[in-house]
């Protein structure tokens, strides 16, 4: 673990616990807000992703994940706030949307085309595309090159679409819930493509997901967005070493839970449960309470039921 990584926790005032990385962020937000009509989809999302991280944006259906992605990759434009690729504001400087590849749900792909056309397809619009990578790649897939689009599996169809991704080379791959409607088999499949490629080119990547499952020993930041605000954003490992589960009597959890923060809290007539936030230096526990690390999907969940997730404030409707 690096000096040099930043932990955020929103929603709870808590801080830094780290000194910020050094160099641009491969994504930042600043205020970064999009409202659709009378609705809001993002709310002040501010965060910063170091380069080099395989980032597992989480939350719920209408979290504002995709919204949030969107304006990322400039394909939309933020009511207001900013965004920035490795320091380049997005929408304003096409340098910094060269060094982007975005990969849709609905995968970007012809089902007339050969998987060859698609190849060149790719070529003619990314300047600095490696064909190379691109048919090496499908050759390790067993994907031909001769067959249409629309006669692969899902999960090939998905490997396809990687590919062309990965071609363009990009510092930061941005994708969009890539692992929707594939089998358990094909979804495995593609998270190991994925790192590989990752090994190889050293990319930043921000994947998208409501199930923490298919990121969990695979991403090392997390983002957990929840209706339209970031909750949680930071190293993994870090989050997880920084929060524990707290077990022990029902009598005594108001004191406990007085002690440190608290994320969620579970009771029945005897026992409690917390899941709380020790961070450095925090108290030493009651000896009648049980301590263990928490998973990934615990750490989430738990924040993502957090009672002040439903009632973040609104900003005002009007001045934009």
């Amino acid at each position: 673990m690096t000096a040099d990584r930043t932990v955020r926790l929103f929603g709870d005032g808590s801080g830094e616990f780290a000194a910020p990385a050094q160099g641009p962020a491969a994504l930042e937000s600043t205020g970064l807000t999009k409202r659709y009509r009378g609705t809001w989809a993002l709310r002040d999302c501010s965060l910063s992703v170091p380069a080099g991280r395989v980032v597992a944006l989480v939350g719920p259906n209408g979290a504002g994940k995709s919204t949030f992605l969107h304006l990322a990759v400039g394909l939309i434009t933020p009511t207001r706030g900013s965004v920035r690729v490795f320091g380049e504001p997005v929408g304003q400087r096409a340098a910094a949307l060269a060094r982007v590849a975005f990969l849709a749900q609905d995968k970007p792909l012809y089902d007339g085309f050969t998987v060859a056309e698609m190849l060149r397809f790719g070529h003619h619009l990314n300047p600095g595309w490696d064909d190379a990578l691109a048919r090496q790649r499908l050759a390790e897939l067993n994907i031909p090159l001769n067959r249409r689009i629309g006669k692969l599996s899902g999960g090939q169809q998905a490997q396809v679409a990687l590919t062309v991704a990965v071609a363009k080379r990009p510092d930061l791959l941005v994708m969009d819930e890539p692992l929707a409607n594939l089998d358990p088999v094909a979804r495995h499949d593609v998270m190991r493509s994925l790192m590989a490629a990752v090994a190889e080119t050293r990319m930043t990547v921000v994947l998208s997901s409501h199930v923490v499952s298919d990121l969990d020993g695979t991403c090392d930041w997390l983002v957990v967005l929840n209706r339209g605000q970031v909750q949680v954003s930071g190293d993994i490992d870090e989050l997880l070493t920084a929060h524990r589960m707290l077990s022990g009597p029902a009598g005594s959890a108001d004191a406990m839970a007085a002690r440190m923060p608290v994320i969620s809290d579970s009771r029945s007539e005897r026992q409690a449960a917390l899941l709380v936030r020790t961070g450095p230096g925090a108290p030493s526990h009651d000896p009648r309470w049980s301590a263990r690390g928490v998973s990934l999907e615990e750490l989430v969940l738990a924040y993502l039921r957090r009672p002040d997730a439903t009632s973040l404030p609104r900003p005002a409707l009007t001045g934009y």
